[in-house]
């Protein structure tokens, strides 16, 4: 069985995402999503919380499982006999970073884990996570940048503040 896992904070998830998670999973018999629970930032959403918004927009997806970890991705890898990581690449800014990270976890898994790497659509080249989040602060539309749903969970969060 082919599996990948795709690792991110998703917060919030976008449009970019989603059509990074479908390319994956038509590539591999089993995609697992996985949120990164870092501790050092202050997220929009809980991990919770994105776990149920990607479970949401991934169920027709029959070979995406949505999960998190905390802690080296290697690690989560090594636990899941996962050995491909994949991560998508919006610009050739994103590149360097990207490269680095996936030689070190090349290195810390002993050979053993690869990263695969996933240009955007077009139609996402632009599109980031921070975006969205900078256009709601201040009460934009960002019905082009995530789905229908999703939209008043954003809403409420910055309702809140």
């Amino acid at each position: 069985m082919k599996k990948a896992v795709y690792p991110g904070s998703f917060d919030p998830m976008t449009f970019g995402h989603l059509d990074v998670i479908r390319r994956a999973s038509s590539m591999f018999d089993e995609l697992t999503v996985a949120v990164l629970n870092n501790t050092a930032k202050s997220p929009l959403f809980s991990v919770d919380e994105r776990v149920k918004i990607l479970a949401e927009a991934t169920k027709d997806l029959a070979n995406v499982k949505i999960d998190s970890f905390s802690g080296l991705l290697v690690d989560y890898c090594r636990e899941r006999d996962i050995h491909i990581i994949i991560r998508g690449l919006r610009a050739i800014t994103d590149f360097e970073y990207e490269l680095q990270t996936a030689q070190t976890n090349r290195k810390l898994s002993d050979d053993d884990v690869d990263t695969i790497f996933l240009t955007t659509s077009l139609a996402y080249s632009y599109l980031s996570s921070s975006a969205v989040k900078q256009i709601a602060t201040f009460g934009g539309d960002i019905s082009q940048f995530v789905p229908d749903f999703e939209i008043p969970l954003i809403v409420e969060k910055y309702s809140k503040n």
